[in-house]
């Protein structure tokens, strides 16, 4: 498994692949706010750690387990987000929020977290009832 620093260099390899086909040193370290050369130390741990294959001036390209790891962490990424958009956390708060729960959450309680999303997707009387009692407990303050 890797450790939350590699999950946060593949999460965002991921998404940089994904939206311009493709990702280098400069561009990671621009996205994650890290000076180049820390880029490259974690990059070649992740190809020893086979997430991916690093080849200096060349680029990089995941493997099929970087792919998919990478692909799972940007969707528990995009589900806290929406999950405390869904619970009324207001937005200037839910990057931090997410960046701060994301790497201590197991993946069966993010599994249950789905769950709930969905089922005030599907229920969204529900989801009126959940804004009520906020409002209510806002009110009573």
């Amino acid at each position: 498994m890797p450790t939350p620093s590699m999950e946060d260099y593949l999460e965002r390899i991921y998404q940089l692949i994904d939206e311009k086909g493709y990702a280098r040193v400069s561009d990671i370290a621009g996205a994650l706010e890290v000076h180049p050369s820390s880029v490259t130390k974690m990059v070649q741990k992740l190809d020893a750690s086979e997430y991916l294959v690093y080849e200096k001036y060349r680029g990089l390209v995941l493997t099929a387990k970087g792919e998919k790891i990478g692909k799972r962490l940007v969707f528990r990424h995009e589900l806290l987000e929406e999950f405390l958009k869904m619970i009324g956390v207001a937005e200037s708060r839910i990057y931090e929020d997410v960046e701060g729960m994301e790497h201590h959450l197991s993946w069966e309680t993010i599994d249950r977290i789905g769950d709930l999303v969905q089922y005030f997707e599907e229920e969204p009387g529900r989801l009126h009832d959940l804004r009520l009692v906020q409002e209510k407990n806002e009110s009573e303050k």
